[in-house]
């Protein structure tokens, strides 16, 4: 307890920040150990998503004094790689605290003999994303926690490719931030740094036109929310530049709000993000509705659906995935498709049926980005790259140009976004997919479903005998180790995984269902729910969860 209250006060004597400082002596003042024990448990651990965690004061929490230390061992990293005098770019969205770590950064880079340019203001990720090449940056930093919950903010780096960091790069730097001394070593200038212009707005927009096909429809509708993030002003400008109508805005979550009010939590893809985007669509009656995430790095679509509760369906990430893979193939584009291991098959079937490359990686687009020749990378998690040359990265608003482009083509087709996911299911077989996510508070629940599942694999689930079971943090001959597990299934596949960002056990399930034709659809789907539905139940009971 002595020493608890001892490490407590060595921090609080160096914590730059007046706000953490309060709740910090406030809690030693109490003497609430408890508190300071979850604070002091640790550090929170630099990844391959960089840092991620609440807000508030000490080591196991997101603060000025964490960051200050994440950004010296990211300079004392560059400059270790030679980089020394290099540019850094520093980017941030509109969370509690976002500005001030990226002026901290930029005040380290700075005092490390680096060179730091910020965002002009909070912009979305894949601004950042585009930045770093644009500018000639040895690295980027951009400050966001994406869709996590209000009270969270994060720290993710990129590297002169403008992909985001993987092995050995990401335990590197979090050696190097180790081995940061006490913060008052580290000089942290007042000045000295550029702050961008919107000419690096300007020419990311500029590169948001290439994603479209000269001369192609412009026509469809939208409603768009950004989910109280940075999304609202980039897009509808990327929207007005092509010649689309303006979106037809949610106005309650138009603009920045780092307490996400409407909101229990900032995803389009949690229950209840939608609804004032649906209620928004029952008025306006447009052709589809388009979210993006807070930090608009990921894109959400839905579409009128007459069979729905509500008139308006969500599509799943698998499905959007699948919709801009044709219309790219329809569009003739030529080099290679990718996705993660945890997206749907159907990709790989579209890609082989054009005669195109095809590479599955492990999840995230710091592997995507990085495939050889990529043209178009997606993930299941709404996260699409469909300029790969512009920006190494999911990115929300291109994403979202692509697929109002493609609903313009179906439209004057007298036809729908889903027509075309009728089609791709008549081609290649109905592809259906569902996930079973586990929130905890305890992360021994994680480990402990982990464990299980290796120790006694499923035989069957529901009523489907498992014809393979691979531990992938094995590695195979495609892919470097994970935590995860891969089951084979006759006529599907599930892997699981915990999340790399949130408190979260994830499975990913998929069933392919053959389909003969039109009439036959609707049994299809009846029976790709179904067994689904027993799959989630068979491997809960399996991970006992």
């Amino acid at each position: 307890m002595h020493d608890l209250i001892a490490q407590a006060r060595t921090w609080l004597a160096e914590d730059p920040d007046p706000e953490t400082r309060d709740e910090l002596a406030a809690l030693i003042e109490a003497g609430d150990t408890q508190e300071l024990a979850a604070r002091f448990a640790g550090t929170l651990q630099f990844g391959t998503a960089g840092l991620r965690g609440e807000l508030g004061a000490g080591p196991m929490r997101m603060n000025r004094s964490v960051v200050i230390r994440a950004a010296a061992g990211l300079a004392a990293y560059l400059k270790a790689q030679g980089h020394e005098g290099g540019l850094v770019v520093i980017g941030y969205d509109a969370r509690y605290k976002s500005a001030d770590f990226a002026r901290d950064t930029a005040a380290v880079m700075t005092g490390a003999g680096l060179r730091a340019a910020v965002l002009p203001r909070p912009l979305p990720t894949p601004v950042l994303a585009y930045a770093i090449r644009h500018q000639g940056a040895v690295a980027g930093v951009e400050v966001t926690a994406s869709h996590n919950p209000p009270r969270d903010n994060g720290y993710k780096v990129y590297l002169g490719d403008g992909s985001q960091i993987v092995p050995p790069a990401d335990g590197e730097i979090a050696a190097a931030i180790a081995a940061v001394g006490p913060l008052e070593g580290v000089a942290r200038p007042e000045d000295g740094w550029q702050t961008l212009g919107d000419e690096v707005l300007d020419a990311y927009l500029t590169r948001t036109d290439a994603v479209l096909a000269a001369g192609s429809p412009r026509t469809a509708r939208t409603v768009y929310t950004a989910m109280h993030g940075v999304g609202t002003s980039v897009l509808t400008a990327a929207f007005a530049r092509a010649g689309f109508p303006a979106p037809v805005l949610v106005a309650e979550q138009a603009e920045p709000d780092p307490a996400f009010p409407t909101v229990a939590f900032p995803n389009p893809e949690e229950p209840g993000a939608m609804d004032l985007a649906f209620a928004t669509a029952r008025r306006a009656a447009p052709d589809l509705i388009i979210a993006n995430d807070p930090d608009a790095d990921r894109c959400a679509v839905a579409v009128p659906d007459t069979a729905t509760d509500g008139g308006w369906r969500m599509l799943r990430g698998d499905e959007v995935g699948a919709l801009l893979a044709a219309h790219l193939v329809e569009r003739g584009v030529t080099g290679v498709f990718a996705e993660s291991i945890v997206s749907s098959s159907l990709l790989g079937r579209i890609a082989e049926k054009a005669d195109l490359g095809y590479e599955e990686t492990l999840t995230g687009f710091k592997w995507i980005a990085r495939v050889d020749g990529l043209r178009y990378g997606y993930e299941e998690a709404l996260g699409y790259c469909v300029d790969p040359e512009g920006v190494r990265d999911k990115d929300g608003i291109t994403a979202a140009l692509l697929v109002a482009e493609l609903a313009s083509v179906l439209k004057e087709q007298g036809r729908t976004l889903l027509d075309l996911l009728d089609d791709l299911a008549l081609t290649h077989g109905l592809h259906a997919t569902d996930q079973l996510s586990v929130r905890v508070e305890d992360l021994t629940v994680i480990a402990d479903a982990m464990a299980r599942l290796r120790e006694q694999p499923p035989t069957a689930l529901a009523g489907l005998s498992v014809t393979s079971a691979e531990d992938l943090s094995r590695g195979t001959d495609k892919l470097p180790p994970t935590d995860g597990l891969r089951y084979q299934l006759e006529g599907a596949r599930v892997i699981v995984r915990p999340s790399g960002t949130e408190p979260k056990l994830k499975c990913y399930l998929e069933v392919v269902v053959p389909v003969a034709d039109a009439a036959s659809l609707p049994a299809a789907r009846e029976r790709g729910a179904e067994l689904l539905a027993g799959i989630k139940r068979d491997l809960a009971a399996a991970a006992g969860i």
